[in-house]
This record gives structure tokens, C-alpha cells and sequence, in this order.
């Protein structure tokens, strides 16, 4: 039986026979061979007797082969490693021709390697990166799971826009060139396969409303989608949403739930994932070197995740919020990209990482938002001009939690519905909780590519899930 590389660099060599598989990171004068399988930043090096073996089966050995090895797992005589395998019998499952794989032992720029996204794994950054992603994971479901929550899997075909902002992928088995009308010249969706305009979810939000209000706690995990035509390096067209709902929790019950989770999954990787870590903190001070002093981060990759573990989250209104960013020196000096004039305006990434990152130098969550800038289902205030909305915001990343108590009075929800320009009957389910056993009831939605990519430090959202959806690239 073959071992894990993991495995093995925590046992102690002492002559045993050892058999690991993996992929060639580099092989040196055709003696030292470092394999790697994926289980580990490490590799082991093993060393080869050329004497020993064909030279044929040698030049076959090249970066990116796939080989099984035998040997003595011993104390290694040279520096950089403390054991090695000293090598009895090499079996090539794959090679790699030299002249045509791409990722060879040398830097490569992140541009070219998201051109490599099938290979790009086997290199030290992406293989730590990936590996931080499952265990959080991991971390996700254990979570909930110990909190008492139900996981379900909500719809990825839908016939509703939960966010109402229309930027949603057409799922059709219509004929692109023959497509039915009606009367009024426009498609006729009842000759479509669900006999009904439908999409690719945007949210799995609506859909587990309905199991809280039967199992109390559910969540979903899953991948959501958004036609929104932004080539940044904060979004993507598939990306994944962890969504819970709670019944009977107000606001502050929101908001103490997605502070604890936020904190409970940071935690899980400092305590699992410290070697990733590590590597992928010196790979950050490296990159913050090269930004000009004004851009660069006050903290490196792991003391930003201590500081949001370790720190109470500060909650604040928006009015206040605006008080404090009206008021602040780069909106005086007119530094923001977007001035803060007056209440009711959208905040931006610069003035939430301002609040987070120079005002109140804390993870903060901001609650009451304006309702005309948020979405229809969540709860009206009694001034009627805000929601009970809530957005937790981190250094680096702005926010990365959005979520409210959610609106349970039926006549009130009408009204929302109306003023939002939505066709009740599109939501007739939706408003039937609101009739039958109606109860306070809240949620929150986390986008997973944004939890990872500040756990792992990236600058681009694209490099923090395996095959990226994006405008003009659906390669893979």
C-alpha cells in the first residue's frame, strides 16, 4: 500500500520500506527526484542510484511525470530535508513531454497559469490555496451541523429573481431558430420545457425560507449564478453562496449567528491548516511589497484572520455609518472615488474598508440600510425607511456577508413586492408563508470564493476556485 506524502514527513525515518505515488516537481542530475501528491506543500525527495536503473526509464522522468516509488524512508545526508526515500524501484505511470508542459519549475504569472486552470493545481500557491478551500469546506457543514442546523439543497433552475436585479442566465430548450410567440409578439414560454421563463438561480435564499419555517434551521451550500457583465477581480458569473435561515431570529439573533460562523471557520484553518497558511503568508508579504506604500496592507495574511477571530465584530447603523464617512478626512480631501454627500447613498468597497481598516480598525457590521437600496423581502423598519438588513464587512475585502430578518407581514411584503415592480403571482408560495403560521424569521448569505479569498490572501477572486465563470471564459 502507497502512503500519503503527509503521512509520512510526520513519521520518523528509520530504513522502512515505503511506497509513495505522486507527480515530479523537479528532477535533478538524474539523482534527486522531489514528487509531490497533492496531500502536502512538501515534497519528498528521493534519491536515485543511476547505476540501478535504465537509462531509458530516467529520461522518461521529467517534470510533471506521473510515477509510483519504492524504497528505504531514511534520514536524509544533504540539506533542505530532513528524510528522504532512498529508491528501489521506480514505476511511470505518465510522462510529460518536456517541451510541451506547461508548468515547469520555474515562476509563472497567475494571468498565464488561470490559462492552465486544468494543471495549475500542481503548482505549490494553487495546490495550498485549494487545499484551505476544502477544509473550509469542511469547516461549513461541521459548523452547522453542530449547531443544530438541516442542510438542504435548494433549486438551481428557477422561475423567480430573488434579488430582483435581472441579471440572470436564460434556461431554454427552445429552438434558437424557430421560437415559438404569442399574441403579443413576444416568446412563448409555455412551449419551453418548464412551460415557463426560468434561470439559473441567482440565490437559494427564497427556497430555504420555506424549510425554516418547518425545520427552524436549514442552510444551503451550493453554487449560484450572475449574468452581470463585470470583469473585476471581485466577481464571477458561478460562484458558490452559503445560505442559512433561521426561524425566530431577529436581527441581533442574525447577526451573533454570522459573527460566531465567520470566527468558527477562521478558527477551524488556523488550527488545521497552518502549513498552507504559513507558505501562503509569506507569498502575501512578498506581493504587498511590490504596491505602493499607500495600498499596502497594515497586517500580513495570518494576522488578518487572527484579527477577525480574536476581535469583537463592531455594530453600527448606516446613519451612523454615514456620519462617520461624511465626516472623514478622505471624503473632505475628496479622496473617495465616490464623495458621501448625503444619507441614502450605496456604500462602496473604498468606504467599507474604510470603516474597517483605518476608523474602527475591527471587522464591523452595519445594520438599518435605506430601503430603497436594498431587497424587497427584507424586514421594514417602523420608520419606514429602513430595513432590518445587516452587512459584515473585512479588512481587505469590504463586504462579505450580507443578510437581514426577513419581512414576515404579509400586507407589508405586498406592498414591497408592488413598489419593486414584482408580479405576485411569480411569488404566490413565498407570500403563502406569510399566511399559514407567519413568524419572525432572518438569514444570511455568504459568498464562499470571497471567504476563501480572504483566508488566502489572493488578489483575484479567479484564483481561489478550481475552473472560473467568467465574462468571454467558460474554458475547462
Amino acid at each position: 500500500m502507497s502512503i500519503k506524502l503527509k503521512s509520512l514527513l510526520q513519521t520518523s525515518p528509520n530504513g522502512q520500506e515505503v511506497t509513495v505515488r505522486g507527480w515530479v516537481r523537479t528532477f535533478r542530475a538524474n539523482r534527486f527526484i522531489a514528487l509531490n501528491d497533492g496531500s502536502t506543500l512538501q515534497n519528498i525527495q528521493c534519491v536515485v542510484d543511476f547505476e540501478s536503473f535504465d537509462e531509458a526509464l530516467l529520461k522518461q522522468i521529467t517534470t510533471g511525470a506521473a510515477l509510483q516509488i519504492k524504497g528505504k524512508y531514511v534520514e536524509s545526508q544533504g540539506k533542505g530535508q530532513s528524510a528522504e526515500i532512498q529508491v528501489e524501484d521506480i514505476h511511470l505511470y505518465g510522462g510529460a513531454d518536456p517541451e510541451t508542459y506547461p508548468i515547469q519549475p520555474k515562476k509563472h504569472s497567475f494571468e498565464f497559469l488561470r490559462e492552465k486552470a486544468h494543471l495549475r493545481v500542481r503548482t505549490a500557491t494553487f495546490s495550498a490555496v485549494m487545499r484551505i478551500r476544502a477544509a473550509l469546506s469542511f469547516a461549513v457543514h461541521q459548523f452547522f451541523r453542530e449547531e443544530g442546523f438541516h442542510y438542504i439543497h435548494t433549486p438551481i433552475i428557477t422561475g423567480s429573481d430573488a434579488e430582483g436585479a435581472g441579471e440572470m442566465f436564460k434556461v431554454t430548450t427552445l429552438d434558437e431558430k424557430n421560437i415559438p410567440t404569442n399574441e403579443n409578439g413576444k416568446t412563448d414560454f409555455t412551449k419551453d420545457f418548464f412551460g415557463k421563463e426560468t434561470h439559473l438561480t441567482v440565490s437559494g435564499q427564497l427556497e430555504a425560507e420555506t424549510y425554516a419555517m418547518g425545520l427552524g434551521e436549514v442552510y444551503t451550500f451550493g453554487p449560484t449564478f450572475r449574468a452581470e457583465n463585470s470583469n473585476t477581480t471581485r466577481h464571477l458569473a458561478e460562484f458558490w453562496m452559503i445560505e442559512p435561515e433561521m426561524a425566530f431570529f431577529d436581527l441581533n439573533d442574525n447577526m451573533d449567528l454570522a459573527e460566531k460562523f465567520i470566527k468558527g471557520v477562521l478558527k477551524y484553518i488556523l488550527e488545521n491548516c497552518q502549513e498552507d497558511l504559513e507558505f501562503l503568508d509569506q507569498r502575501f508579504a512578498s506581493e504587498e511589497k511590490t504596491k505602493p506604500q499607500i495600498e499596502r496592507s497594515e497586517l500580513g495574511l495570518l494576522e488578518k484572520i487572527k484579527f477577525v477571530v480574536e476581535n469583537e465584530f463592531v455594530r453600527l447603523s448606516y446613519t451612523d455609518a454615514i456620519e462617520i464617512l461624511r465626516n472623514s478626512k478622505p471624503n473632505k480631501k475628496k479622496k473617495f472615488n465616490y464623495l458621501i454627500e448625503e444619507w441614502g447613498a450605496d456604500l462602496q468597497s473604498e468606504h467599507e474598508r474604510y470603516l474597517v481598516e483605518k476608523h474602527f480598525k475591527k471587522p464591523v457590521i452595519l445594520f438599518d440600510y435605506p430601503a430603497k437600496i436594498k431587497a424587497f423581502y427584507m424586514r421594514l423598519n417602523e420608520d419606514e425607511k429602513t430595513v432590518r438588513a445587516m452587512d459584515i464587512l473585512f479588512p481587505g475585502i469590504g463586504e462579505i456577508v450580507g443578510g437581514s430578518q426577513r419581512e414576515e407581514r404579509l400586507d407589508v411584503l405586498k406592498k414591497r413586492i408592488a413598489a419593486m415592480g414584482i408580479e405576485e403571482e411569480e411569488l404566490w408560495w413565498y407570500l403563502d408563508l406569510r399566511k399559514f403560521g407567519s413568524a419572525p424569521h432572518s438569514g444570511f448569505g455568504l459568498g464562499f470564493e470571497r471567504l476563501v479569498l480572504f483566508a488566502t490572501g489572493m488578489g483575484n477572486i479567479r484564483d481561489v476556485i478550481p475552473f472560473p465563470r467568467t465574462p468571454q471564459n467558460a474554458s475547462f
